[in-house]
């Protein structure tokens, strides 16, 4: 898996102050999508252990003042990016359990508890942004997402009740 980008401190991508990940790869292709070089699963660098690393060490340096960690892209849930990213989860989540993950999907809720592998990533985090990008509805007074069709779901809850749970903010 290779990434494009990693900001360390982070406040438009969810809650508070976080560490975002921008993976490479995507399948949706969105007209007018605002990170298209992302789309190329080859784009930028490889997400290697180091990174992981470097990652890992930054929340432990400024645990206090990180409230989690953003998965954007391109996109998280594209085939190649969900092995990797269930690793790093898995070594994220035995370091930091109080952080919370955000992830950010052009597939929708409904296709995503569909699929066992885009789930087995999705479950791992707090809160998904869902749906594919669209030029017509874009709407730019909208927090931590581009359209009206995308959604900001609460994972945890809608797993819970098995019914779609839109995030509070």
């Amino acid at each position: 898996m290779n990434y494009s980008g990693i900001k360390y401190t982070d406040m438009i991508n969810g809650e508070g102050i976080r560490v975002s990940i921008f993976v490479s790869g995507c399948s949706h292709y969105c007209k007018d999508c605002f990170n298209s070089d992302t789309w190329d699963p080859n784009f930028g660098l490889p997400f290697t252990e180091e990174v992981e690393n470097e990652i890992l060490a930054y929340f432990t340096k400024y645990n206090a003042s990180i409230k989690g960690l953003s998965l954007l892209g391109g996109d998280p849930t594209y085939i190649h990016n969900i092995k990797p990213l269930v690793s790093f989860l898995n070594k994220f989540k035995a370091a930091f359990p109080m952080k919370d993950i955000w992830i950010w999907s052009g597939f929708t809720w409904e296709a995503i508890i569909q699929d066992s592998t885009l789930l087995s990533l999705v479950e791992m985090c707090d809160i998904l942004v869902d749906g594919k990008f669209r030029i017509e509805e874009k709407d730019l007074n909208l927090k931590w997402r581009g359209s009206k069709n995308q959604r900001v779901i609460d994972i945890k809850k809608s797993l819970e009740l098995k019914e779609t749970i839109k995030y509070i903010e």
